[in-house]
């Protein structure tokens, strides 16, 4: 059985699994399909662990930079 996993936009409400930060990160595990959220650090932190595991990997970090340039306006 596979278990398909819409991709959407990450939001304020998603936060890291981890620390409770907003998650910036998305992982969808290849065996059970469940899904685990990151902060930026901690995304990079789990990543040599988790990318061979994983079916799918949502990285939306650039938005951080985004905020940045905007802040900088």
């Amino acid at each position: 059985m596979t278990t398909a996993v819409a991709t959407r936009e990450l939001t304020a409400m998603d936060r890291c699994d981890r620390c409770g930060a907003q998650a910036y990160v998305r992982v969808v595990l290849g065996s059970s399909g469940g899904e685990l959220l990151f902060c930026g650090h901690h995304a990079r932190q789990h990543e040599p662990q988790l990318r061979p595991i994983a079916a799918e990997w949502q990285d939306e970090t650039g938005r951080l930079q985004e905020k940045s340039a905007a802040a900088a306006d």
